[in-house]
């Protein structure tokens, strides 16, 4: 087993155009060299320019799923994305709950860009009450962090003081980020709150991208694929901050006004063979 690499899991629901979803963690999972594993949490009909259906998954086949792949693969980390029945969080919940081993990126997704609400109440508080307390760290967007702090975010000092509380209320690290412009915020800056000190972690906009469809998928997906290399949190956010840039940078159409995200070379580990 001495040549026995890291494996990431995506627990998410999956996207037919392949921007976002399973489909966008499973390409940063193979820029970084790792074998990616999949549980499906819901199937969607979407596009670049919206989702036309979406069919959940049974509950117990998301526990099925979950026995097949974290009794077998060394999963070294694991990544979440949109939980919108709160049965799934519960069965993803109980059995994550004893896998101390795998660090956790949970995207608490919540909320759209255009401030649209994704799930339900009751999704959200199963969220709260049993999966963000087994999160390793947090990745909410502005939108989300002001629904899961109760605090408007206006300042970056309002950005700070929800990643207080949060890390407070869940006891792990927050990430909140910045793709929404707040206030005296520099351009697409992140903020890391590990429980001891603040981080902030800032890219340039890229003006007129080709397309962003998947960024924040990708993000916590790359945040995943660093911490299973071994990485420490700020340097895996600052890893996956570049990751996300290099794809949007990289963008290019793939049908009339269709864009996706380009695919990013040089993140993976040089393994001995």
């Amino acid at each position: 087993m001495n040549d026995c690499r890291p494996c990431c899991l995506t627990i998410a629901g999956s996207d037919s155009g392949g921007n976002a979803g399973v489909q966008a963690d499973l390409r940063a999972f193979h820029a970084y060299g790792l074998h990616g594993c999949t549980v499906f949490a819901a199937l969607t009909a979407q596009n670049p320019f919206g989702v036309s259906a979406i069919h959940g998954v049974p509950p117990d086949f998301v526990a099925a799923q979950l026995d097949a792949v974290l009794g077998v693969y060394s999963i070294a980390a694991l990544k979440t994305g949109m939980l919108a029945d709160p049965a799934v969080i519960e069965v993803v919940a109980e059995k994550l709950r004893a896998r101390a081993d795998i660090a956790k990126v949970i995207d608490p997704v919540m909320v759209a860009t255009s401030g649209a609400r994704l799930i339900t109440d009751d999704a959200i508080m199963a969220l709260k009450d049993k999966l963000l307390p087994l999160a390793t760290v947090i990745t909410p967007n502005v939108p989300e962090a002001e629904t899961l702090s109760g605090l408007p975010l206006r300042c970056r000092a309002d950005v700070r003081e929800a990643a207080r509380r949060l890390n407070g209320t869940f006891g792990c690290a927050v990430l909140i980020k910045g793709g929404h412009a707040v206030g005296d915020l520099e351009a697409a800056e992140d903020t890391l709150f590990d429980g001891k000190d603040f981080f902030a972690s800032t890219m340039p906009w890229i003006a007129n991208p080709v397309s962003t469809h998947g960024t924040g998928c990708s993000l916590a997906a790359a945040l995943a694929a660093e911490l299973a290399l071994g990485r420490d949190l700020k340097s895996a956010v600052e890893g996956a901050k570049v990751y996300v840039h290099k794809a949007i940078a990289s963008s290019y159409y793939v049908g009339e006004n269709c864009g996706v995200l380009g695919f990013v070379e040089g993140c993976a580990a040089k393994w001995n063979t």
